[in-house]
This record gives structure tokens, C-alpha cells and sequence, in this order.
């Protein structure tokens, strides 16, 4: 009997018998950094929840909460910048160690905002600025989550990097991202309850104490496939599966033999494309699912009047739509390879399908007066390719750039992503104010979803005149 006739072809068999003897630890890792993103969604998702019962405590006006959401997306944004320099530096499991310290700090902080605007406010007035206590105070809270929580994404990709080879990358990292929609659903259904029954300041404490549990599993689990092929959790078969990539390791022998694999600076990233063409991507895209994250509590109270508990099933809902598109769309780019395509042109094409999707966004305000169901599942359907787009989009930095530098430009592209959400946040705080007090608040709502439609299929055409083919980064 041939061996066609066994099932498959000698090569087909020999992968099939080393995929069986291989070991799976890779996805123990990658479950750890979706726990992780959880969390981070969890952290952040709290204030916006409360939105509705804090702006009336606390007699803020649209502008007041932008105001609090920008300071999160401006200090995150920075820290971005410094954060994939910092992971790229203290190594992985120690700087994501630190990242997620800080931001669980910076979540429980929240609790105590009053005080520490009591505290704070006189600063303000020195300058000028007059601000009320509780936004000065929110804001020192959301400052302290943002530049803890920019170390998540440049940690987390450069440890897929680490852990993947390129053909598994988009999936893992579809995976772990799909966290923030389990963290976006979990919210919903723990947040308003906790505030309810025992407090809003209790919310920020227990959502915050999560993170610390986290680290335990972290610091157990968590080490290069060197040292857990040395300690004996993966064998040899699964060690040699995850440096798969010929490529890749042909640049880390050279670099090696050149003595060239110390650490890059900043400066010299901004000179390639491939940096400009991820910038791009997340300047472009990020801030439409800041303004999915931030404003839809807010949006499903002025539009409808639902508010409390009430935004629970609407939020779970969408967001569980979601977690489809992050985990399909990490998926998507494996079809077009199988059709033949390189790994770039694979990404690409799938991205560009992902792009058409967000469009549908355009009939959310239109078709909103009959009922406010057809706005979530239409917004749902928009979240969902933003997370497929995000999966891959991530990946295209492991793609090009050599794993050294990985954390570094995902942290250039973070910055940019937040430098979008900061423009959204404002804008959108502004026409919502404007247009409110003409009365036609949902025109201010209309407008900010007509960027989230379109934003997509922009980016991508921006990204593929800068990095029309695949091109390693051979010379770093």
C-alpha cells in the first residue's frame, strides 16, 4: 500500500508524527496572556460603566468625561513609546510583571479619587485651571492605569513572538486579544451588581485586585522556550516547532556572528516603512474601538435612556459578538495560505476583507429609532472586525521586524493608537455637547460613526502604498 493510500504523503505523515510527539506549553502561555488582557479590558471598562452614575454624582458634563477618558488614552499613548522600549530592555517576564503592578494599582486608585483630587486640586488652581475635584481626581487614576496598562500589548506580542512561529502568530495573538472582549462582557455583568450592593469605590477595589492573583500564575509559569526546554515542561519536538522559521533564525545566527544583536534605538525604527505602515494602522483604527469602549454606556443613556444594570445584556451581547471576530480573524489569514499565498500577502488580504465590514456602521444612528438593538448588533458587527483587524494588524510587526525590536515598534504603533483615541475622546465629547444642547445629540453620534465605517478600508490603503510587498528587516 502507497503511502497516499495510508493517508497522506511521506511528508505529510513525518509532520504528523512529530506534531503528535509535540508538546503544547506554547498555549499554556498564550492562556496566560489572555487572562492578562482580560484583566487590562476589565481595568480600564469599570469607569465607563460607571459613566452614567458618576457624571449625575458628580454633575459632569460630556466634555468633563472626555476630559477624564483622554488623560487615559494621552498617558497611555506615551507610554507606549516607552513602554515596548522597557519590555525590549527588562525582558519579558519581568517588564510585563511590572506593567500589570502598576496598572492594578492604578485601577484600585480609582477608588480614592476624591481624596486625591482634594489633594491635588490646589496645583491646578495654581496654574490656572479649574477643574472640579472629582475629574482632577479621576484623572490621576486613569493616568496611573494608562501608563500601566501600555506595557500589556508590547509584552504580550513580543512574548507570541517568542512562543509562535509566524504561521501561528495571528491566531495566538487572536486569542489572547480576545480577552479584552471577555473582560469587555464580564464587566457588564459584575460591575453595575458590585457597584449596586456595595459600592462604586468597592467596583475599582475587587476589579482591581484581580491582576494581582494574575502575577502568581505569571511568575510560575512564565519563561523563554530556552528555559522551559532546560527544565523539562516542553520537549525538543515543540522547542524546534516554535523556531521553525528559517528566516528568522538565519537573522539571529547573523546577528549573533556580526555581534549586531544588541539593543536598537528609537530613532533609527522610524526610518523603515513597515514602522510608518503599522503608525499608521493603529493611529487610524485604535480610537474607533476606544470610542466603542468608552462612549457606548454613555450613548445607550442619552439615546434611549438605559442606564445601571440595565446595560448589561446589550454590552454582553456585543461584545460576545466580538470575541468571534478577534479569534476568527487570527484564524483568517491561514485560509489564504493554504490558497498558496506568502504569510504578508495572506495578512494583507485578509485584512482588506476584514476592512469592508466596519462599513455597516454607517446604518447604526439611521436605523436606531427602531429599536436600540439594531445599533448594537450593527456596532457589534463593527467591533467584531476591528478585533479581527487588530489580530492580524498586531502581527504584521512580528512579521517583518526581528523579535529584538518587536516590543519596541508595537510600542511606536501604541503610542499612535492612543494619540487616535485622544482625538476621538475629544471630538467626540465635543460634538456630543454641541449637538446636545441643540437637541439632536444624535447627530454628534452619527458623526462619530461615520469615521468608525470608513476608517478601516483608509488605513489599509495607506498601509499598502507604504509596504506594497513583503520586506523583512534584514539590517538591524
Amino acid at each position: 500500500m502507497s503511502d497516499n493510500q495510508k493517508g497522506g504523503s511521506p511528508a505529510l505523515n513525518a509532520f504528523n508524527a512529530v506534531n503528535e510527539k509535540m508538546g503544547k506549553y506554547r498555549w499554556i502561555i498564550c492562556g496566560l496572556l489572555f487572562f492578562a488582557t482580560t484583566v487590562n479590558y476589565m481595568d480600564r471598562q469599570v469607569l465607563s460603566l460607571l459613566q452614567p452614575y458618576l457624571a449625575d454624582k458628580f454633575q459632569w458634563t460630556n466634555s468633563d468625561y472626555a476630559d477624564i477618558t483622554a488623560t487615559f488614552q494621552f498617558c497611555y499613548a506615551i507610554a507606549m513609546l516607552f513602554a515596548g522600549r522597557f519590555i525590549d530592555w527588562l525582558g519579558t517576564k519581568r517588564g510585563y510583571f511590572v506593567a500589570l503592578t502598576v496598572w492594578s494599582l492604578g485601577a484600585i486608585v480609582h477608588a480614592f479619587a476624591v481624596g486625591i483630587g482634594t489633594v491635588v486640586s490646589p496645583l491646578f488652581t495654581l496654574f490656572g485651571v479649574a477643574m472640579p475635584v472629582s475629574v482632577i481626581g479621576f484623572m490621576f487614576g486613569r493616568m496611573v492605569l494608562g501608563i500601566g496598562e501600555a506595557g500589556n500589548f508590547p509584552a504580550a506580542i513580543k512574548t507570541t513572538a517568542e512562543w509562535f512561529p509566524k504561521k501561528e502568530r495571528s491566531f495566538a495573538t487572536g486569542i489572547f486579544n480576545s480577552g479584552s472582549n471577555i473582560g469587555a462582557i464580564v464587566a457588564p455583568l459584575t460591575v453595575p451588581w458590585i457597584a449596586h450592593h456595595i459600592g462604586w469605590q468597592w467596583t475599582f477595589i475587587i476589579i482591581g485586585f484581580i491582576g494581582f492573583m494574575w502575577l502568581a500564575f505569571w511568575q510560575y509559569y512564565y519563561g523563554s522556550p530556552k528555559e522551559m526546554l532546560a527544565k523539562g515542561r516542553i520537549n525538543k519536538a515543540e522547542f524546534d516547532y516554535i523556531h521553525s522559521d528559517a528566516d528568522e533564525q538565519a537573522l539571529e545566527k547573523k546577528a549573533l556572528a556580526e555581534g549586531t544583536d544588541q539593543k536598537v534605538q528609537w530613532f533609527k525604527l522610524l526610518k523603515y516603512r513597515q514602522t510608518w505602515s503599522f503608525f499608521v494602522g493603529k493611529f487610524m483604527t485604535d480610537g474607533v474601538w476606544w470610542f466603542f469602549l468608552f462612549w457606548l454606556p454613555a450613548y445607550l443613556k442619552a439615546e434611549y435612556g438605559i442606564t445601571g444594570m440595565g446595560v448589561m445584556l446589550p454590552l454582553a451581547v456585543l461584545y460576545s459578538m466580538t470575541m468571534v471576530g478577534s479569534i476568527g480573524g487570527g484564524w483568517f489569514p491561514e485560509y489564504f495560505i493554504r490558497k498558496g499565498k506568502e504569510i504578508y500577502a495572506a495578512r494583507m488580504t485578509a485584512m482588506l476583507t476584514i476592512a469592508f465590514f466596519p462599513l455597516l456602521v454607517l446604518f447604526a444612528a439611521p436605523l436606531g429609532h427602531i429599536s436600540y438593538w439594531f445599533p448594537i448588533i450593527i456596532i457589534g458587527v463593527g467591533a467584531s472586525a476591528h478585533q479581527a483587524w487588530s489580530a492580524n494588524l498586531f502581527t504584521t510587526v512580528s512579521d517583518m521586524f526581528p523579535k529584538k525590536v518587536v516590543a519596541s515598534v508595537t510600542g511606536i504603533g501604541g503610542m499612535a493608537g492612543g494619540i487616535g483615541g485622544v482625538l476621538i475622546s475629544k471630538i467626540g465629547g465635543w460634538l456630543f455637547d454641541y449637538y446636545g444642547a441643540l437637541g439632536h445629540i444624535e447627530t454628534g453620534y452619527s458623526i462619530m460613526f461615520a469615521f468608525c465605517a470608513v476608517a478601516y478600508i483608509i488605513s489599509w490603503f495607506i498601509m499598502k502604498a507604504l509596504v506594497p510587498q513583503f520586506k523583512p528587516i534584514t539590517d538591524l
